[in-house]
C-alpha cells in the first residue's frame, strides 16, 4: 500500500531510492508484542537491512490503533504530531514511546486528565529534540466549544489520524503486530523473533 508523503516518516529507507520489497509492520504503542517486535527490528533488523539489504527493503511503520485501550489513540496521536512537526525523529520518538510504553497502560492513565497524558508524550517528543511546546499545542484539546458550537473539537491532528484509521481499516488489519510483505500478510514472523530469526527469514525470502 502507497505511503501519502505527509505521512513519510514512517517508512525507513536505507537509501533514497525504489527498493524491491516492502515489510509493512502494523504496530500499536501500548501493545507488550508490538513493543517486543519494534524493539528487536529497531536494534537488529534495521541496521542488517543497511549493511545488506540497503537497495532492497524498505519498511513502513503502520500506526494501528487498538481502541479497547482508550490511550492507544492519544499515543498515536503523539506520532502523528511528530510526524507533522519533525518526520525525520519518528523512528526514534517511537523507540522512546516504547520504552516507557508501560506508563500509558490502562492502570497508568485512569486517573490522569487526557491533556495530562498529552503533557507527558511531549516531554518524550522533547527528548528526541522536538518543541514541547509546539508538539502540546497539535495534541491539546480545549475546554471551550468550537465557534460553530461544536463540543467534539478534536485536535491538531484528529484529521492525519482519520486517514491513518481509514487506511488500515482498508486492509483488514486486527492483530498487532501484523506483518505484510509485498502486499501479503507474512504470518510466519512472530513478535518473539530474534535477530537471527529476523536475517534468516530475509535470507530466505529477500531477491
Amino acid at each position: 500500500m502507497a505511503l501519502a508523503p505527509k505521512f513519510a516518516g514512517q517508512k525507513f529507507s536505507a537509501l533514497n531510492a525504489p527498493t524491491l520489497h516492502t515489510l509493512e509492520l502494523y504496530l500499536d504503542y501500548v501493545c507488550p508484542f508490538s513493543q517486543k517486535m519494534f524493539n528487536t527490528v529497531y536494534s537488529s533488523v534495521i541496521p542488517l537491512i543497511k549493511q545488506k539489504y540497503a537497495s532492497k527493503v524498505q519498511i513502513l511503520f503502520r500506526q494501528q490503533i487498538q481502541p479497547w485501550h482508550p490511550s492507544s489513540t492519544l499515543v498515536h496521536e503523539a506520532g502523528v504530531a511528530v510526524l507533522k512537526l519533525e518526520p525525520g525523529k519518528f523512528w526514534d520518538f517511537s523507540k522512546l514511546l516504547f520504552d516507557d510504553a508501560k506508563s500509558f497502560y490502562d492502570v497508568n492513565v485512569v486517573n490522569e486528565t487526557r491533556n495530562q497524558t498529552y503533557e507527558r508524550l511531549s516531554k518524550i517528543g522533547a527528548k528526541v529534540g522536538i518543541s514541547e511546546q509546539k508538539m502540546f499545542d497539535l495534541l491539546k484539546i480545549s475546554d471551550k466549544p468550537a465557534e460553530d458550537g461544536s463540543l467534539n473539537t478534536g485536535n491538531g491532528v484528529t484529521n492525519e489520524l482519520k486517514v491513518l484509521v481509514k487506511m488500515n481499516r482498508m486492509q483488514g488489519v486486527h492483530v498487532t503486530p501484523t506483518v505484510v510483505f509485498d502486499g501479503v500478510v507474512e504470518n510466519g514472523i512472530s513478535s518473539s523473533f530474534s535477530g537471527k530469526q529476523w536475517e534468516e527469514w530475509l535470507e530466505k525470502n529477500v531477491a
